[in-house]
């Protein structure tokens, strides 16, 4: 049996945690695991061996820290060496117990194999790089795609089952590890990552925009592993199961770590761990394992557990959905409104902005349309004149950095959409295909490689059809072509297209029509270019506007039109309220208290004023300073103009304290709360960064220098690469005006105490990722006070808990970067 057969057939069982036995077996901390696939060949062997007379299906290979930052190409611990050990130890394992012997050969009793499953599977496993990806780290997308592409590399010749994508926290480095999985293998991609608590990501990614990014690149199983106990996972997998097609995965902790003579040990026991596996079984998943802490007996009880349970169907789920990195937006009953402003088509000023290479204006656009309610930003760049390409990557990277809305690509170079549709980061929304048999065979491909929501224009070969029936029968021509690519119907919306009635007085008829047969008759989804209906009208106006609650009632699904038109969003606000999907009225109400009870309409056709009172309600904050707004966004540039302008009037501690700390505080009490999440928290970092870049170079030609906070040490400890928790860390501490020792990553504890020690360092900061380095932490923390160090310890990581940090004599525990940054403005303070 395949294994993409077997996670239909039942439960499939994973195996348990590696790092927590290694370390039980004498695995040193800072010792790397992945070496002792060769020098400990046997000890993984019966490892694995333990596990399948547990009843597991999948062996995961002992690879998850194997990539090029750690192993060579060359010599006994080459990245290929370890890696094809990895594999053939979960292979001799798999060969023993299936001819019914022990590692040694002898004969396994009836009573030691009647937990042995049928089929058996490698998965060859790979996790997060250790770093940051560009905007918000340094890690270039193309660059951890070759990265994980040499790991993938490495290990296929070898043969394994199936890839697991496994324990990732940052969706744009799952993207970028799938798409390295297909493109140097045929194998089935599994993938599972890292939700804290709140079911988000560590770039506040949710569950369902994780399935929808993971499904469109074409994994066959999705789910959670790590950082949490099953109890705590249940509301992720609900809504994983809510939204997956595909068979769900859960691999939890034993629950949360703590430390006994040195060693890491969980708190979660195989009996209790299997009782809250049934309840994960009962929210829906089928692929069912451990993480950190389980062992061959936790999974031995779940496989016991479980036989009396029955395994959740499989089922189609029909949600249509795009997503950015911090959010999903679906396409149902509430109208979904896109931004069309960065289009050059009509507007002058924007072709100019092209032509200028003016990048300013176009994120402005951008800005000023979420501001004022835009759900999604239509990205259209292409002139003549311009390198489209080129444009359009730098354009959707620039818009990624500064906004948490999703983008629909738009354009007809397949080249220009396939750069962006790769460097994007989530699903995005593709304008477009038609009927054509060439356009869907050039689009197509795309989207079945990278995912996507597509577009269908009902256009082909004969063109336009006069009438709505004829434009439906080729939307049913491009769901078939679609389907024969593996693109479901929920992943198109069709656009029936409409003409100005200026030209044709029935245009308005027949594509009301069409929207209506979209939804009655193909159950499908539609959108449209509103403003197209009133071409050469005067007043345009007033025509789009009504047009648009006509289209709105017929059942449309999406508007592409101009966000910042109050006649427009008085259309939108006012259906919404009168078709019930506005509950209680809540958003009429804000807008409506937001604009003048009368508006007139200028000879133009816009409201005047429109975009003014429109931005009045956004989100932006219209009322805030430039400077804080600036940072806020993340606009680095921006924030470095408005500083020197400042400067003009201000003392650099003025603008320190009134406007840079202020504009942080902002960002850190949203992050805080779960408003605000790591990527603008990091952006909104790299702006106030921008600007006191300005103050120094300011306060250097005066003679002076800006005065310090406190000096930190910062540090990930001995044996663990994974710098991307501390590097947040040193980037918040220096923008609040700390003078920190960044000593990196793999650091050994003799370092980081002379460190403190010769700079009179009154806080030293540890991280580690990994449950094999956290007895590095405890190293560390033992050897600060041996050697008397006056200085307070903060520690923080994945696998750290307030308990855990207790136990190992930490003065404080900090869940996330901002806790950092508070403990030491309270410990500076005194």
């Amino acid at each position: 049996m395949k294994f993409t057969e077997k996670l239909y057939d039942g439960f499939t069982y994973f195996d348990g945690g590696c790092g927590s036995i290694l370390q039980a077996q004498g695995l040193q901390p800072g010792e790397l695991p992945e070496t002792w696939n060769v020098n400990h060949a046997r000890i993984i062997q019966q490892m694995h061996f333990d596990y399948l007379l547990s009843g597991v299906n999948v062996l995961t290979t002992n690879t998850f820290g194997a990539n090029p930052y750690k192993f060579g190409d060359e010599g006994e611990y080459s990245l290929k060496a370890v890696i094809s050990a990895a594999i053939n130890n979960a292979r001799i394992a798999i060969e023993a117990v299936e001819k019914g012997v022990d590692l040694d050969g002898n004969p396994l009793c009836e009573e030691d194999l009647k937990l042995v499953a049928k089929d058996h599977f490698i998965a060859f496993d790979i996790s997060s790089l250790g770093k940051l990806l560009k905007p918000i780290g340094n890690l270039d997308f193309e660059d951890a795609v070759t990265a994980f592409k040499a790991v993938v590399r490495a290990g296929v010749d070898s043969k394994p089952d199936l890839v697991l994508v496994e324990t990732m926290t940052d969706g744009y480095e799952a993207k970028a590890c799938i798409l390295a999985a297909k493109e140097e293998s045929d194998l089935p991609i599994v993938l599972t990552c890292a939700f804290d608590e709140s079911a988000k990501l560590l770039t506040g990614t949710p569950p369902k925009a994780v399935v929808a990014m993971a499904e469109g690149l074409g994994v066959v199983a999705v789910g959670i592993n790590c950082s949490l106990g099953p109890e705590q996972m249940i509301p992720a997998v609900e809504e994983i199961a809510e939204y997956a097609s595909v068979p769900v995965v859960c691999n939890p902790n034993a629950g949360l770590p703590r430390s006994e003579n040195g060693k890491t040990v969980y708190d979660v026991g195989p009996d209790d761990f299997a009782e809250s596996m049934s309840k994960i079984i009962d929210a829906g998943a089928v692929v069912l394992g451990g993480c950190c802490g389980t062992t061959p007996a936790h999974i031995r009880a779940l496989n016991i557990m479980s036989r009396s349970k029955t395994p959740s169907k499989i089922t189609k789920k029909n949600h249509s959905i795009i997503t950015s990195y911090t959010h999903a937006v679906e396409f149902d009953k509430k109208p979904i409104l896109i931004g069309e402003r960065i289009n050059p088509t009509g507007k002058s000023k924007f072709k100019q902005a092209l032509r200028d290479h003016n990048i300013d204006y176009i994120i402005q656009e951008g800005l000023t349309q979420q501001d004022n309610h835009a759900d999604v930003l239509d990205v259209n760049v292409g002139l003549p004149e311009i390198d489209e390409v080129a444009m359009m990557v730098e354009v959707v990277t620039e818009l990624q950095s500064v906004t948490d809305l999703p983008l629909q690509i738009d354009t007809t170079d397949p080249i220009a959409m396939e750069k962006a549709l790769r460097i994007y980061n989530g699903k995005a929304m593709v304008n477009s295909v038609n009927g054509k048999e060439e356009v869907m065979e050039a689009v197509f491909p795309l989207v079945q490689k990278y995912g996507g929501f597509v577009v269908a224009l009902t256009i082909d070969e004969d063109g336009i059809p006069d009438t709505a029936q004829g434009r439906i029968e080729i939307a049913k021509k491009i769901y078939k072509k679609a389907a024969e690519y593996g693109i479901d119907k929920k992943d198109i919306i069709v656009d029936p297209l409409c003409m100005s009635i200026s030209a044709q007085p029935d245009s308005a008829l027949v594509t009301l029509e069409a929207v209506r047969l979209i939804r009655d008759e193909l159950g499908g989804k539609s959108s449209l270019g509103v403003s197209n209906i009133s071409f050469g009208l005067p007043q345009r106006i007033i025509v789009n506007s009504n047009f648009f609650t006509m289209a709105m009632q017929c059942g449309l699904n999406a508007a592409i039109m101009n966000p910042n038109s109050v006649e427009m969003m008085k259309a939108y606000y006012s259906f919404n309220a009168l078709s019930n999907i506005d509950n209680n009225c809540g958003e009429y109400i804000e807008f409506a208290t937001s604009i003048p009870e009368t508006t007139v309409v200028s000879p133009s056709g816009a409201a005047a004023g429109s975009a003014d009172q429109v931005k009045s309600a956004g989100a932006g904050g219209a009322n805030k300073d430039p400077l804080i707004e600036a940072i806020n966004r993340g606009l680095k540039d921006r924030a470095a103009s408005i500083t020197k302008e400042y400067l003009e009037s201000k003392e650099s501690i003025e603008i320190i304290d009134g406007y840079l700390i202020p504009a942080l505080d902002i960002v850190g009490k949203g992050f805080e709360a779960k408003t605000v999440f790591l990527p603008q928290l990091l952006m909104a970092a790299e702006a106030a960064s921008a600007a006191f870049d300005v103050i120094k170079a300011k306060m250097n030609e005066a003679g002076g220098d800006s005065e310090k906070k406190g000096k930190v040490v910062m540090a990930t400890v001995k044996g663990d690469i994974h710098d991307i928790g501390k590097n947040i860390v040193v980037t918040l501490l220096e923008n609040y005006g700390y003078e920190v020792f960044d000593l990196g990553k793999d650091v050994p504890p003799e370092l980081i105490v002379e460190t403190a020690k010769a700079n009179d360092c009154k806080m030293v900061g540890l991280s580690a990722l990994m449950t094999t380095t956290v007895p590095s932490m405890e190293e560390t923390i033992k050897l600060l006070h041996e050697e008397g160090v006056d200085t307070k310890v903060v520690v923080g990581g994945a696998v750290l808990t307030q308990e855990y940090a207790d136990m190992i004599g930490a003065d404080k525990y900090a869940k996330d970067a901002m806790e950092t940054v508070r403990y030491a403005e309270e410990l500076f303070a005194k």
